[in-house]
């Protein structure tokens, strides 16, 4: 419909804002259907393949039930344990009357949440494996006991040490929310710590725990590499590790096409009923500044919490510190040699698909501003909707989809590596979306009505809104990297066989127990993505402080 627009109004647009037969805003209601066609394509490729379609009787075979109750088992429990824990941990921190140390902690809490799955992985299995440091001292404790990190026990360790961090942000951030008005009339009431938490604190909680627990909940169902290298057995597998077996161990079509439909209905399913509860805003690291205690304090009540506080932020770094010893390898041509073509794969990916993924949500968003401008708010929802469909679908069912699609019609050993660029680059495309659309809403209410005003043509307006944006932009580029370039997924269903990214040789290593190797190579994609992750935000709080000194030119 807009093309048909843009080709009646031809003759009433400006020149300057013409790329061919269309205007650029015209341009870009195009990207609606180029981020639906791998979807649509991923769907086709799910219907069937050569005639052979889904095999419906596998949903009452005794392997399809255990594997969907295993499922449901350690997606209950990890969730569950996540908020759990999380909620005294986050109170302490909203108690605490330091605001520096609690800025690190939180900071901590986010590396822990974005930080490559097979990284921790690897740290979890040299502490606590086989050969682990503490695997003695917990054998120790019971006698004839033995210890074994792979099943359920590492699943869920695994799960808890990445979800539960990103719990403390969420329900912290709650916390902050309280106004200072509730805690001064709890003071004046004289009520007991109890009665606060109870009255002030159980509703915030109550409504963020909720929300936690399905947002956890699907992300532990579709949980991959961590079920993949801990799982230790048919006995420890979920659907998305059973779709991978039967498409690429078995080559079993018609199985991999029942296990990636029932994926796709139960967390789609479950997706689209939890985010009806709201969707947590893990991204924001503002803290807002309370001028009220929630409690009084002793100076001996806030050493303690600080204690706590210290000693979790040490249990959540221990997996990293692991990885330590490995450095020793970095001195060595051997492990240069193995890990430096993964790794500038692993970069080129990163950042290939992050500039793929930004471009993608910028223009996606354009047609919702222009739409937002006319106070259309239910063509926004549909639009917004379709951008960030992909959040409904797990990656591993359109991998699957789109696989068994090109099978027949592309040598994907050939060009694997470009479906990998492009399926990484849809999938990050909401988490893009989401960090660019606040700021662009906001420079369109401050700004949009001066610009017309001041008749700016359209590479006039950009170079504005760009110095806007530029924070947000630089901080999404550093997320969407740090997320490409862990991907394990959808590289193992089309990475080329004689090709390697690092995630996928830390996997390769590990699952053929050369854990230092793994943990040297760990190490170095840890560092990769902390060291993407402060850079791009160095810069983006240089450009945001450049932003809004006032210029040296100007008249006094």
């Amino acid at each position: 419909m807009a093309v048909i627009c843009s080709i009646m109004t031809l003759g009433k647009t400006s020149p300057a804002k013409k790329i061919g037969l269309f205007s650029l805003s015209q341009l870009c209601w195009l990207s609606y259907p180029v981020t639906l066609l791998v979807t649509l394509l991923a769907f086709y490729g799910l219907m069937s393949f050569e005639g052979d379609s889904a095999d419906w009787q596998l949903l009452t075979d005794s392997y399809f039930l255990g594997v969907l109750g295993f499922t449901l088992k350690q997606s209950t429990i990890s969730s569950f344990a996540s908020v759990l824990f999380a909620i005294p941990i986050a109170r302490a921190l909203n108690q605490l009357n330091a605001q520096r140390f609690k800025n690190i902690f939180l900071g901590l809490c986010l590396l822990c949440f974005v930080t490559p799955t097979l990284v921790v992985v690897t740290g979890l299995v040299a502490l606590l494996g086989r050969s682990g440091w503490l695997t003695p001292y917990i054998e120790s404790l019971v006698e004839d006991y033995s210890w074994n990190l792979y099943g359920l026990n590492g699943i869920l360790l695994a799960h808890l040490f990445m979800n539960m961090p990103f719990a403390i942000r969420i329900i912290h951030q709650q916390l902050a929310t309280i106004p200072d008005t509730s805690w001064r009339l709890a003071k004046q009431l004289k009520l007991s710590p109890w009665q606060r938490f109870v009255i002030i604190e159980k509703p915030v909680i109550q409504s963020a725990g909720l929300m936690l627990f399905g947002f956890i909940f699907v992300l532990c169902f579709n949980s991959f590499a961590v079920v993949l290298a801990l799982g230790g057995g048919p006995q420890s597998t979920t659907l998305e590790v059973a779709v991978y077996q039967a498409l690429k161990y078995d080559f079993n079509i018609s199985e991999a096409l029942t296990l990636a439909w029932s994926q796709l209905l139960i967390a789609g399913g479950l997706y689209a009923c939890f985010s009806a509860m709201g969707t947590p805003v893990w991204q924001s690291h503002e803290v807002i500044n309370q001028t009220t205690r929630p409690y009084p304090l002793t100076s001996q009540g806030s050493r303690l919490r600080l204690l706590a506080l210290c000693g979790m932020g040490i249990l959540l770094l221990l997996p990293y510190v692991a990885l330590l010893p490995s450095i020793s390898l970095f001195f060595t041509a051997d492990i240069w040699r193995l890990v430096m073509q993964p790794l500038l794969l692993s970069i080129g990916l990163g950042m290939t698909s992050a500039s793929i993924s930004l471009v993608m949500a910028y223009t996606l968003l354009q047609p919702i501003r222009s739409q937002l401008k006319q106070k259309r708010s239910m063509r926004v929802k549909l639009l917004e909707q379709v951008a960030t469909h992909q959040l409904f679908a797990p990656a591993m069912v359109i991998s699957v989809g789109l696989f068994v699609f090109l099978l027949p019609r592309v040598d994907l050993d050939r060009w694997g590596i470009i479906v990998v660029i492009l399926l990484n680059s849809a999938v990050l495309v909401p988490f893009a979306f989401q960090k660019l659309k606040p700021r662009l809403i906001q420079f369109d209410q401050q700004y949009d009505r001066l610009c017309l005003s001041l008749k700016l043509n359209t590479w006039e307006r950009w170079k504005i809104e760009w110095a806007f944006i530029r924070p947000s932009f630089i901080s999404a580029a550093s997320l969407v990297f740090v997320l490409a370039a862990g991907d394990v997924a959808i590289f193992a269903i089309f990475g080329p066989s004689d090709w390697s990214t690092l995630p996928w040789l830390i996997y390769s290593l590990a699952g053929t127990y050369r854990i230092p190797e793994a943990s040297a190579a760990s190490l170095l994609l840890l560092l990769v993505c902390a060291g993407a992750l402060w850079l791009l935000q160095l810069v983006a709080n240089r450009t945001a402080i450049s932003s809004v000194e006032p210029s040296t030119d100007a008249e006094p």
